[in-house]
């Protein structure tokens, strides 16, 4: 039997770029694994080391000129990522 009136507390997350916090479902994850790959994890369940950016213009700009996933990582991050994330970001634009 459920538990009415209950709600379940939705996980916060931080974006790297512009340090403000947000649902996890609204900021996009990307991920280093022990193979030091780094991908994008839209399921937000892959393992690894993860960090969080809103898919917003201002804050994929500024995660680019800054190194920010570099920095998170302590590992270089493939052009291909950014480009993936712009493409995602002009998807939600649509």
């Amino acid at each position: 039997m459920a538990q009415v009136g209950k709600e379940r507390k939705v996980p916060q997350r931080k974006c790297i770029a512009c340090s403000e916090r947000g649902d996890k479902k609204q900021l996009m994850r990307i991920v280093k694994n022990k193979d030091g790959e780094v991908f994008m994890d839209p399921t937000g369940k892959a393992n690894g080391r993860g960090a969080y950016i809103h898919l917003s213009e201002d804050c994929l700009n500024k995660a680019i000129k800054n190194h920010l996933l570099e920095r998170s990582f302590k590992a270089s991050v493939p052009k291909e990522l950014f480009d993936k994330l712009k493409e995602e970001l002009l998807k939600i634009e649509k």
